[in-house]
Order: structure tokens, then C-alpha cells, then sequence
């Protein structure tokens, strides 16, 4: 079946049910359903290149890489593409991920623009002072930032609220009696989502009036090896941490591993906190003991980025939608009374 005889089918334009397809805000939201109801049950699918013609949309969103970055080894990375990919899939909207070196990249977003190739874009792993953000807005298109950044301007974004979720266990943690709690984490002068983790931390132990060691503050990428050294290098220390606290379930499996070879239980000797992005291959409930965590499902969060940038790119000259999701904690066997010595 092709538009013309859906559209006879249906008593309506070709015009009308293009748009209703096409997710066109003027289409009452009766005749939209109605239209694709149709369209399943008649096995109507859109040809690409009619689409198109039809919509002046490339039907396909845009992410671009840097190559140092190796983010398509990033388990969490590959987790937000997944749900983003599942999103866009089931409207028939292609991505496009693209690959070019960081000196370049500024030009290369231009280019995607210039060509017409995708009709927005995606941002990930927002830096603080981010030039995407700056220069898309600058060109006046569509896109939507995972996380947050320092640049000004109305932009669409979700976040989750990293800030408080490390305030939030930092203070559990304070409440058990721990006053030497490390941070492992991504490099809080590079990405915004690292800084909040360590401001929110760093606010609760103002709270208590527990002063900052800045010997207790570790960054860099967070894979288990990293964890593992850090906590290594921690427990070393004349006065080790009593708690530590992880940006990934990544490092916080390196940093398990750490405190058990040095004959030290966790939850006993060292209490574990770490955020959860819900991989699913590595699940926190499941490790040994039970790991206690602020969670948020970077999956979901993929999902809801695609849906913001469609409707972005529907209805372009609506105010951006910034969201932040609340990250609850949720306690298991890792963290304890901090012992006494």
C-alpha cells in the first residue's frame, strides 16, 4: 500500500496523513491515531526517500565522536546508545555516529549542519566550558545535551541531579560515623557531571564541619583498574578512609577488589558507595556483599533524550525542555558503623 491509497482508505488528503504520520503538531490527535492505527494494520511503511520529499527532515539524528575519547568502549556510553537507538528505531529514525579528531570537531559539526545529513543532534559527556553547546546554538539548531555545561543560552538538556546524589550518601555515610570518606571519580576540571559529584560531596562535609583532604580526592577515567589503584594507594595512607565513595560500579568493583586483598571486609572495615547507571552486566545488588548505591538508569536517560529531540525537532521554536531527574540511594550490605580505632 502506498500514501495515495491510505490516504483513499482513510477519506483523508495524502497531505493530512503525511503529516499525521510525520508527528506534524497541526494534526488533531484523533486523526494521528487513527492514521497510524491504519498504517499498522494495513502494513503501510513510509518509503525513506518520499519521507523525506514529504517532511524536508533528513530522518535521521546525529552524534559525533572524538576519536581520544574511545567512547564506543565505554560501557556507559554503549548503554545511553542503546536506549537511544531503541527509541529512534521505533520511528523509523535513523542515527548517525560520527568519528573525527578533536581538533577538527568544531568544523565537523558545522559540516553536519551545513549537509543536511541529520535533522539534530545529540551532545554527550558534556565538558565544562563546551563550545558544542555555543556554536549549535549559533547555527540555530536543533539538539539536546546529555548533562550539563557552563555555556549560556537556551539549550535543551537532561541531567540527573549528581550534586545531590553525592550529597545525599556522603551525608549517609557522615551519619554512620565516618569522617574519612575518599572520592573516586571522573576529573572534576574536565566534565560538569565530576564537578557536581564532588561539590555535592564537598557540601556535606562542610555541613559537619569535617574538613576536605584533598589527599582523599582521586580522578581519572572510571574502569576498574583505576579503582583498584586508587583504593590501593588510599589504603596505604597513615590514616586510611574508613568509606569510600565511587562514580562508577566500575571502579567500585576495582576498589572491592583492593580491600579484600588486603584481608579487609567490606561494609566492616570500608564502607562502598557507589553510583549505579544499572549496566546490565554488572548489577549491584548481585555483587558480594551487596553494593549500596545512587542510582539512575543511563538507558532511560538515552530514551529521553531521543523523545526531547524529536519533539525539539517538531516544534523548534518552543522553550527547550531542561530537565533533572532526582537520584535516590539505595542502601544494601557494603556500608556499615565506621569501626573504631
Amino acid at each position: 500500500m502506498n500514501l495515495r491509497e491510505l490516504a483513499e482508505h482513510l477519506g483523508l488528503s495524502q497531505t493530512t496523513v503525511s503529516r499525521a504520520l510525520n508527528g506534524y503538531p497541526e494534526v488533531k490527535e484523533a486523526t494521528r491515531l487513527r492514521v497510524q492505527n491504519a498504517a499498522v494494520e494495513l502494513g503501510y511503511s513510509a518509503n525513506a526517500s518520499a519521507r523525506r520529499l514529504a517532511t524536508g527532515r533528513a530522518g535521521t539524528i546525529g552524534m559525533l565522536l572524538t576519536a581520544d575519547q574511545n567512547l564506543l568502549l565505554d560501557p556507559h556510553f554503549v548503554e545511553f546508545l542503546a536506549g537511544v537507538g531503541e527509541h529512534l528505531g521505533s520511528k523509523d529514525i535513523d542515527l548517525l555516529v560520527s568519528v573525527t579528531k578533536r581538533e577538527t570537531e568544531r568544523e565537523a559539526y558545522r559540516r553536519i549542519v551545513r549537509d543536511g545529513r541529520v535533522d539534530g543532534i545529540i551532545l554527550s559527556s558534556p565538558r565544562i566550558q563546551d563550545h558544542r553547546v555555543e556554536d549549535l546554538l549559533d547555527l540555530k539548531f536543533p539538539f539536546v545535551l546529555h548533562g550539563r555545561s557552563d555555556a549560556t543560552g537556551a539549550y535543551a538538556f537532561l541531567d540527573i541531579d549528581n550534586e545531590g546524589a553525592f550529597l545525599k550518601a556522603t551525608r549517609y555515610l557522615l551519619d554512620l560515623g565516618h569522617r574519612r570518606i575518599a572520592l573516586l571519580n571522573y576529573s572534576p576540571n574536565a566534565m560538569m557531571f565530576a564537578r557536581h559529584r564532588e561539590l555535592g560531596y564537598c557540601q556535606a562535609l562542610a555541613e559537619r564541619e569535617v574538613a576536605i583532604d584533598s589527599a582523599l580526592l582521586c580522578d581519572g577515567d572510571m574502569s576498574e583498574e583505576n579503582g583498584f589503584t586508587f583504593t590501593q594507594n588510599l589504603l596505604d595512607m597513615p590514616d586510611p578512609p574508613t568509606a569510600i565513595l565511587c562514580s562508577s560500579t566500575l571502579m567500585a568493583l576495582g576498589a572491592s577488589r583492593a580491600i579484600v586483598s588486603r584481608g579487609q571486609k567490606i561494609g566492616l572495615d570500608v564502607s562502598l558507595i557507589a553510583h549505579d547507571d544499572m549496566l546490565p552486566f554488572l548489577k549491584a545488588e548481585q555483587m558480594h556483599p551487596a553494593l549500596t548505591t545512587t542510582r539512575s538508569s543511563i538507558r532511560q536517560a538515552g530514551t529521553e533524550i531521543s523523545k526531547m529531540l524529536l519533539h525539539h525537532v517538531r516544534l523548534p521554536h518552543e522553550t527547550p525542555q531542561r530537565t533533572v531527574w532526582p537520584v535516590e540511594l539505595v542502601v544494601r550490605d557494603s556500608t556499615g558503623p565506621a569501626p573504631t580505632r
